[in-house]
């Protein structure tokens, strides 16, 4: 693991720790409810967390994304922007701490960028020796979908913050295939594709700014992969990304 790796390990601890502080220190200081956790005080009209809540609510808004890979992808960035949607399904099922609501959504960035290494000659180790081979491809652009998001919304009683979980998976299309060609002439048909899938997972927290509107931030970890659409599938094991966004509740 090299010390960009470790960094940014480091630095998804320390947004995630920073994520549960602020949900404590909420909670803490928020009026508490007289009934079972997630539930609002009265009809929860002053409490903008409850109110989504209990009217099951819509969302929907803008939101940038970027992160850095991981391991052999540590020299990879990506940068996003898109919208995103979704639809609370369920009331509050209660199951202690774990007390919250279904979500389903979905999502669209009409600009995905990735940015690998410029184009180099790169040598590669195998048993027995080595071999060199064109590495690395630039900037590749393109958009993806994210067509199901699976989230649960815990119900807690703050007043202005709402913890969430998520598994997710899209699809991503760039107009050059993506990553660049490894262990095949640079161009050469079936190395990788132009199309990827995106499996991914992570948490994140709402926090209200005022009722029906709300500040965002979560962090994701993604795969992505052409699941062999191509004669290999080097992809991306994994990376790190950060999104924030800014929702509209109806």
């Amino acid at each position: 693991m090299d010390r960009k790796e470790r960094t940014l390990i480091r630095s998804a601890r320390l947004v995630l720790f920073l994520l549960m502080a602020a949900i404590q220190m909420a909670e803490t200081h928020s009026v508490v409810a007289q009934t079972p956790a997630g539930a609002a005080a009265g009809n929860g009209e002053n409490i903008p967390a409850a109110q989504v809540r209990n009217d099951s609510s819509w969302e929907y808004g803008p939101f940038v994304n970027g992160g850095s890979g991981l391991g052999n992808r540590s020299n990879f960035q990506f940068f996003s922007a898109g919208f995103q949607g979704g639809k609370v399904l369920t009331p509050v099922l209660h199951a202690g701490i774990l007390s919250g609501q279904f979500e389903l959504g979905a999502n669209l960035m009409p600009l995905w960028q990735a940015y690998t290494p410029a184009p180099h000659e790169q040598a590669f180790l195998i048993p027995g020796g080595s071999f060199v081979a064109p590495e690395g491809g630039g900037t590749y652009t393109g958009l993806s979908i994210t067509p199901v998001i699976f989230r649960w919304n815990f119900a807690t009683r703050s007043r202005r913050f709402q913890p969430w979980l998520q598994a997710a998976g899209g699809v991503i299309y760039t107009s050059h295939k993506f990553p660049p060609d490894e262990l095949v002439t640079h161009g050469t048909p079936g190395g990788t594709s132009v199309w990827n899938f995106s499996p991914q997972g992570g948490g994140g927290v709402h926090y209200f700014i005022r009722p029906k509107r709300s500040i965002d931030v979560g962090i994701n970890g993604v795969h992505i992969s052409s699941a062999s659409l191509g004669d290999r599938n080097p992809g991306v094991n994994a990376s790190i990304q950060i999104q924030v966004g800014y929702t509209f509740w109806k």
